[in-house]
């Protein structure tokens, strides 16, 4: 049975980015709200509490039981987690005299704990904390401090629990991760088997028991997702996997024929339908965003219930939902928060479809998802496409949508997606794209006055979408872009980049 580690999540911005630095040590772990019910202790070998927003010394902090866990099970409290140790177990915590946040270095390191093996005085770590640890508990030894945090970690004697006021999580604390395998592999004795090779194996096997002889349908989006979701279904029921890839004619020019080409190459029972023209009626004259996006949604359902309906006897749902869209999380108030899932690959399928839901990647994030695809052999550039919104061109397309407008985007956006991959910048863009502004502007070619569109290039970096910088592309491929644009797409006499970061503007436009 696969080892795990439960962290106890209390509301910090770091929690995930503790839960992939786990995962990067090849250890299965799983986040859960301190006060959750969802869990049981004793399918883990060791805890981690995360940080928080919160003050330990506050009336409404955090009070997570313990009783369980300290003494029992290897613990270690990360920032709130170590100082929620100290102010319970018999140690003072107090304001700090000055906010201790960013880069700091060990100026006291306890070698011989196995917790800092490896770990040298001067190594810099990264602190995030208001409060501070005045006075450790009784049973307990410092084994490590900075020049302005003296407690800045402790252990308590007789059991193995561990506290530090600093992130190890973070990429500023440069020995972070050696930390957490010292802690999780040497002291916890975690088992270091968690492989993208292991969770298809393991996946496969609990899909297969699952499922049995049942049929699944699952909607295609030509994304990362939904295709290694697809593949790991396949490779559990075969042929009872029924795919429906929809084109809503919203789609990156050729976008349809192509990735269903990938689809036929990769064995994948795989029906395409083209449902443009359907869409495009149903958009017609609809120029505000969220009524745009309301008729693509329901009209996919209808068109996708329709297919499904062909499929005989169907049970199952199959879904490319990932861990971010599924972790529960601590709200503002201290409370768990409901899990919503809003991002689903087939948008949103209503109860009354009366299928089961099958999500094989629920547990996974978007890199793993991208691991696990590559050692399944799924296609190097299938895995790192762009993300692409659910309603495709029809939110970068401002106002209105016609065939013509859908024509004149496809244009531009293949001229300017194909740019960045001849030029070597795709892969280090995270989204690129091209919107349609709903103006004309006058421009002259060839003496003949022009009153034509003007469209907008946007490509930012991110890590998961939430926030996000504009590129900085060089001047020489945004002028040869622009040139071959303005020269190649009829009715566009103007290209334009957004230099705007998110937030406070978005990445799409509508």
């Amino acid at each position: 049975m696969q080892q795990k580690v439960l962290i106890l999540d209390f509301g910090s911005q770091y929690t995930q980015l503790i839960a992939r630095r786990v995962r990067e040590l090849n250890i299965f772990c799983e986040i859960f709200p301190y006060n959750s019910k969802n869990f049981k202790i004793e399918d883990y070998k060791a805890i981690i509490l995360s940080g928080s927003p919160f003050s330990v010394r506050a009336e409404d902090a955090p009070h997570p039981d313990l009783s369980k866990i300290k003494g029992k099970l290897p613990l270690l409290g990360v920032c709130f987690g170590a100082q929620f140790m100290a102010h319970n177990f018999g140690g003072k915590v107090a304001a700090s005299n000055t906010r201790e946040y960013g880069r700091a270095n060990l100026s006291y390191v306890n070698s011989n704990d196995l917790f800092f093996e490896g770990v040298n005085e001067g190594s810099q770590v990264w602190m995030s904390h208001s409060d501070t640890i005045v006075e450790l508990p009784a049973h307990s030894e410092l084994i490590a401090s900075t020049h302005d945090v003296k407690n800045a970690a402790f252990k308590l004697t007789n059991e193995v629990s561990y506290g530090i006021q600093f992130h190890p999580e973070v990429y500023h604390s440069k020995d972070g991760l050696k930390i957490l395998e010292n802690f999780l592999v040497k002291i916890a004795g975690v088992a270091q088997t968690w492989t993208p090779d292991s969770f298809v194996e393991t996946t496969v096997k609990n899909l297969k028991e699952k499922l049995g002889n049942d049929k699944v349908v699952l909607g295609l989006s030509g994304g990362v997702d939904s295709t290694v979701a697809a593949t790991l279904l396949s490779k559990a029921i075969g042929s009872n996997l029924y795919c429906i890839f929809v084109n809503n004619g919203l789609l990156r020019k050729n976008e349809f024929e192509n990735v269903l080409d990938q689809y036929k190459h990769m064995g994948l029972n795989v029906k395409g339908v083209d449902a443009s023209a359907r869409f495009l009626k149903e958009l017609a004259g609809e120029s505000d965003p969220e009524g745009k996006r309301k008729i693509i949604g329901r009209v996919f359902i209808e068109v996708f219930d329709d297919e499904a309906h062909l499929i005989q006897d169907v049970k199952w749902l199959g879904q490319g939902t990932i861990y971010p869209d599924v972790i529960e999380s601590v709200s503002a108030t201290g409370g768990p928060s409901a899990t919503i899932k809003s991002h689903h690959n087939v948008g949103g399928l209503p109860d009354f479809m009366k299928l089961k839901i099958i999500e094989p990647l629920k547990m996974l994030f978007k890199d793993e998802v991208r691991t696990v695809g590559r050692s399944m052999g799924i296609d190097d550039e299938l895995l790192g496409r762009h993300p692409f919104p659910g309603p495709g061109l029809g939110i970068r397309i401002l106002g209105d949508i016609t065939a013509e407008k859908v024509r004149m985007l496809q244009e531009v956006d293949a001229i300017f997606i194909q740019g960045l991959k001849d030029e070597g910048l795709y892969d280090g863009v995270w989204q690129a794209g091209a919107m349609l502004l709903p103006v004309n502007s006058v421009g002259v070619m060839g003496d003949e006055r022009t009153y034509e569109k003007a469209v907008v290039l946007r490509a930012v970096e991110s890590t998961d979408g939430m926030t996000a910088d504009w590129v900085n592309l060089p001047y020489e491929f945004l002028q040869k872009t622009s040139n071959k644009i303005i020269n190649g797409v009829k009715g566009v006499n103007r290209v334009v980049y957004d230099i705007s970061s998110k937030p406070p503007a978005t990445i799409e436009w509508e």
